[in-house]
């Protein structure tokens, strides 16, 4: 199981880990805090990421520079349209096959080893639980 805790702080909001890892959370009027949209974005580009790097590298091609940039258009108040992952490559140098093998084991991640990804791809249950008080 995934779990943080999410709370209130002095100056806006945090999440924190079973690990004791935290990020600051806040409405984008902050500076230097991520806003729950872009915690949402990072954790997907994340996902992405820590998964391709170590199939590619399995695979003996570890590539120079590995990033990504996503990306989403708010098309409504509350409702995000196409999310967008850029990513951002140098590739081996000499190794002709680096490309092919990043293109392919990027779309299986895409189509179905990114936790983030298939969760947003997919209808699943958000359930509120409140406490009688």
């Amino acid at each position: 199981m995934a779990e943080v805790r999410v709370e209130r702080t002095e100056d806006g909001f945090r999440a924190v880990n079973a690990r004791g890892a935290e990020v600051a959370i806040g409405d984008g009027e902050t500076d230097r805090v991520f806003t729950p949209v872009e915690l949402m974005l990072a954790a997907l580009g994340g996902c992405e990421l820590v998964t391709v790097e170590p199939l590619t590298a399995k695979r003996g091609h570890r590539m120079v520079r590995l990033a990504a940039s996503v990306a989403a258009e708010k098309v409504d108040r509350s409702r995000l349209g196409t999310i967008t992952v850029t990513y951002d490559v140098e590739l081996p140098e000499g190794d002709d096959k680096a490309d092919e093998v990043l293109r392919a084991v990027a779309k299986r991640v895409s189509d179905g080893y990114c936790t983030v990804g298939l969760a947003l791809k997919a209808p699943m249950d958000v359930v509120q639980v409140i406490p009688e008080g």
